[in-house]
Order: C-alpha cells, then sequence, then structure tokens
C-alpha cells in the first residue's frame, strides 16, 4: 500500500497545529506533568482496554497506597487483585506485580528508563514499553495504540478506520510522522493520542473542531464509509462476565469460599459467616453471580480457569484470591 504521507511543509504544519491544539486543550489527569515513572507504568498498564473514567480513581487509591515499586512489589497478592477492583482484566495486576518485583531485584526499584530494558520487565509489551520511554523519561519513541491509529488513518490515509490489527505500514508511517526533536516528540505522541480520544473518536467524530480539519484526507475523500464493521468484543454470557462475578465474590470473601456457595442459595447467610469475614458483602456478590443462571459447565470452567490464571486458589476450605 502507498501512504500519502504529507509534504514536508504539511507535515511541519500538522505538528504545529496538533501540538497547539493539544496545549490548549489536553485533559488535566493525574499521571501527567510531573507524575513519577512508576504512576506512568501504573496508568499505561490500567489504561490498556480501560477508559480515563474508570482508571481514574483506582490509579489514585493505587498510587496512595503503593506509591513506587518497592511498595508494590512487597503487597500480597491477594491485596493487589482486591486493590484492582472492576478495572478488569485482573491478570494485568499479577503482571504489574511481577514487574514492581524485577524492578525492585534488578534496578534498585527505580523504573528503567529505556525501551529495551522496559520490554524486558514481565507483562511488558512493545506499545507500554515505548509509552513508559516516552513519557515518563522523554525517549524519541514511536508511540502507536488505538487512538493513534485511527487518527493517522483519517489524516494521512484517508480511511475511516485502521486495519483490524496493527500493521508493520502502520508502524513505518508513525515512525516517519515522528518529530526529530525528541521533547517535540514525546508531545505529538500526546497530542495526537488526545486527538484520537477526544475528537476523532471511533463513532461519532467531531470534524467541526478538529485541529486538522483542512489536512484530513479522509475528509477530503467524502469521510468514506469503514470497509469494514467492527465486532466489539461480547460480555453477557461469556466465560468473562462469568470470571468477573465469581473475582468479585472472592474479593469480598478474606477467607475461602466453599465451593458448593458458588452453586447454592446466598440467602442462608448463617451458613456464610461460619466462614467469612464479610457475609453481607459475599452473599451480594454471590447473588449477582446466581444472578447469571450459569450452567454448571461454565462456572466449573471459568472457576478453573481463575485458578490456572493464578487470579484464585483451591484449599481444603474453598477458593480463595492467591496468598
Amino acid at each position: 500500500m502507498q501512504w500519502n504521507c504529507p509534504s514536508e511543509p504539511q507535515g511541519e504544519s500538522v505538528h504545529q497545529q496538533v501540538l497547539q491544539w493539544f496545549r490548549e486543550s489536553a485533559r488535566d489527569l493525574p499521571w501527567r506533568g510531573g507524575c513519577s515513572p512508576w504512576g506512568i507504568l501504573v496508568s499505561e498498564i490500567m489504561l490498556q482496554q480501560t477508559p480515563v473514567v474508570r482508571v481514574r480513581p483506582v490509579w489514585e487509591e493505587w498510587m496512595a497506597r503503593w506509591p513506587d515499586p518497592a511498595a508494590f512489589a512487597a503487597a500480597p497478592q491477594a491485596e493487589v487483585l482486591r486493590a484492582w477492583g472492576r478495572l478488569g482484566y485482573p491478570r494485568r495486576a499479577l503482571r504489574l506485580h511481577a514487574a514492581a518485583g524485577v524492578i525492585v531485584e534488578k534496578h534498585d526499584g527505580a523504573v528503567p528508563d529505556t525501551f529495551e530494558e522496559l520490554l524486558a520487565l514481565p507483562g511488558i509489551g512493545t506499545y507500554t514499553a515505548a509509552a513508559v520511554a516516552a513519557f515518563a523519561f522523554g525517549r524519541r519513541e514511536t508511540v502507536v495504540d488505538t487512538n493513534i491509529r485511527r487518527v493517522f488513518a483519517r489524516l494521512v490515509i484517508g480511511q475511516a478506520l485502521p486495519a483490524p490489527s496493527l500493521t508493520a505500514a502502520e508502524m513505518a508511517l508513525a515512525k516517519e510522522l515522528l518529530p526529530e526533536d525528541a521533547a517535540a516528540s514525546v508531545e505529538w505522541n500526546a497530542g495526537v493520542m488526545e486527538l484520537g480520544a477526544l475528537v476523532c473518536t471511533a463513532r461519532s467524530p467531531q470534524c467541526g473542531i478538529c485541529p486538522v480539519r483542512r489536512e484530513c484526507a479522509w475528509i477530503a475523500a467524502g469521510q468514506p464509509e469503514p470497509s469494514y464493521v467492527p465486532k466489539g468484543q461480547p460480555w453477557a454470557g461469556t466465560d468473562r462476565q462469568v470470571r468477573g462475578a465469581v473475582m468479585a465474590v472472592l474479593r469480598a470473601a478474606e477467607s475461602p469460599v466453599h465451593a458448593e456457595l458458588f452453586w447454592g442459595p446466598a440467602s442462608e447467610l448463617a451458613a456464610l459467616k461460619e466462614h467469612l469475614s464479610h457475609p453481607g458483602e459475599v452473599a451480594d456478590a454471590l447473588k449477582s453471580l446466581h444472578n447469571l443462571n450459569v450452567h454448571a459447565p461454565q462456572l466449573q470452567r471459568s472457576l478453573a480457569s481463575l485458578v490456572a490464571d493464578g487470579l484464585a486458589q483451591l484449599s481444603d476450605g474453598g477458593y480463595h484470591l492467591p496468598h
């Protein structure tokens, strides 16, 4: 595919317009401006597949409780998973916990400042390594997330949406558009990402207020429809929903939950009080699980997968969060 990249003067204009818009319109987020590298790493992990509005309160509580990797690495896994709450994809919390342990062991408790060292941490992929290197340490790295991909697809290529999965051509384009100056490249990465999050959105782009609408190839082409229909991840009735409901039970319980309680009625609080510290909270979580009307094979499969993923353990007393 031939990329219709901006000419040099146009490219400079696009950079200037996006950076000016970002300086005037960027959200005041706690992981921007003076935030520690650890705080930026935590935010990047939490923001994966989770919107800012859900992440912010959890991030703030998290940083108050574990302000550095050493404090977090010393925390029990059960407390880590409780603090993660309902952010979803809780394996991210365990991977971050493992990364904090390596940071303490191999980097004297300081988040490493290069892409290569960050990428070597447990659970850190190329996007997160590039984002932390850029936003925490001012490195000139090519940061490409969903928002950036969508902006470039419209602005440069003239397509409504990027390809279903990241391509080498997209990475090449992002590298070509990255300013040479390191400080400008960091701001450019953040600015394009913010433009995609606030203006050049997937479903209702606000082209009328876009700072680069005059340079946009998609607008020039008459805003053609996408070549495919994005498929959102299903939730209702899936194993993910059941796993989330089970995790809510385990987070509420400070003692093992008998296996039969996942199937039986949660109304008998007397039985719960025999082995649970917060029977009311656990009963509410069990009620939510039971209201899903999960068939036994799916519940068994979900419980087994949580154990296999290290998110739950099974002992003689029942299921519980990992120690």
